[in-house]
């Protein structure tokens, strides 16, 4: 996969949503990539748990949202990491955050 098919856009996305230089692109390219090949991964939920703000900024997810994100991810990390699932699961939802507030764009004042 391309850079130009890391991402399905809809609308008029902003114009920040596919760069790579945003925090947490590469947790976006991987989970889309994952969703495209039917593949259950943790960067498939997480993108599954933002669907809608990811949608609001041009991302698409192929076959649409995963059916509940929040608990298959979770256990997925916990599979892997166990006590420290926790943090895990935090530290990539933070980061997907800072994908869609930079994805947005700036704010006006």
């Amino acid at each position: 996969m391309d850079d130009q098919t890391a991402f399905i856009l809809m609308g008029s996305p902003s114009p920040h949503a596919h760069r790579e230089e945003l925090p947490g692109h590469e947790l976006v390219r991987q989970g889309v990539a994952d969703l495209e090949t039917g593949r259950v991964s943790v960067e498939a939920l997480l993108l599954s748990r933002f669907a809608e703000r990811l949608r609001a900024v041009g991302v698409v997810l192929p076959g649409g949202p995963l059916a509940d994100p929040e608990r298959r991810m979770y256990e997925l990390l916990d599979a892997q990491y166990g006590p420290g699932a926790h943090g895990v699961y935090n530290a990539m939802t933070r980061r997907l955050l800072s994908y869609l507030r930079a994805a947005a764009g700036p704010r006006a004042s």
